[in-house]
């Protein structure tokens, strides 16, 4: 996935497209959403047979791609985020935002820029917090499980 981040062609989003760029931003994220929370419910009802070790880790890193992607996109309108140039600058800004560092280095002045900032904490806050708790509780189970041999024969 960080793979297709860097090579795809990324140039047809961006203030030249707002339309287009906005509504791919709100559907990945309800649809990375949904399928977090699914997970979620999944690790919490013990359902047996889903790979939530698998899954969950790559729908994180997706939804921190879709904003590093998002980030991207505004910079290319002037002033709206200072210092981001490249896809590693969007890269290295989600995951600042996300570990709430916050060097300053790259700032969000625009408007649209600091509504995207503002969800990524509140997404951050909602669903990656909630999938990686699910995700340790399932790893602790799993751990539990293979560290009891069972009963005796």
């Amino acid at each position: 996935m960080v793979t297709a981040y860097f090579l795809l062609p990324l140039d047809g989003l961006g203030p030249h497209r707002p339309v287009l760029s906005w509504t791919l931003f709100v559907l990945a994220l309800v649809l990375v959403a949904v399928l977090l929370l699914r997970q979620v419910v999944h690790v919490l009802l013990g359902i047996p047979n889903i790979r939530p070790g698998l899954v969950i880790p790559l729908l994180m890193t997706l939804s921190i791609l879709v904003f590093a992607t998002t980030y991207l996109a505004l910079a290319q309108r002037p002033g709206e985020l200072v210092g981001l140039d490249t896809r590693l600058d969007a890269l290295y800004f989600t995951l600042v935002t996300l570990a709430t560092i916050g060097y300053g280095d790259i700032t969000p002045h625009g408007e649209a820029a600091r509504l995207v900032t503002i969800l990524q904490i509140l997404y951050t806050f909602i669903f990656l917090t909630a999938a990686a708790t699910a995700l340790s509780s399932y790893l602790r189970t799993m751990l539990r499980r293979h560290g009891d041999p069972g009963p005796p024969d």
